[in-house]
């Protein structure tokens, strides 16, 4: 999942040194934009077939690599529980 979310990072929020980053670095420091996150989200909803609810569209979701691969795979259990 972590390799998915990095190729994301790369084509949707304009972020080419994604794919050095540690897992743990600042999205927004490494220079993602807010137009950058949205267009992560959506692309990330498309790729996981999953729906953000709104308690989740906050900077803290998108902030790391293994932040959003934890949001996500919350997202898909929750929905195979479903």
């Amino acid at each position: 999942m972590q390799d998915q979310i990095r190729d994301i990072l790369v084509k949707y929020a304009s972020l080419p040194a994604a794919a050095d980053l540690d897992q743990n670095a600042d999205l927004f420091s490494a220079g993602m934009s807010s137009h950058g996150s949205v267009q992560l989200m959506l692309a990330l909803e498309d790729t996981f077939d999953v729906e953000f609810p709104d308690n989740l569209l906050n900077r803290k979701s998108f902030s790391t690599i293994a932040m959003i691969e934890q949001v996500i795979a919350q997202l898909v259990a929750g929905k195979e529980a479903a």
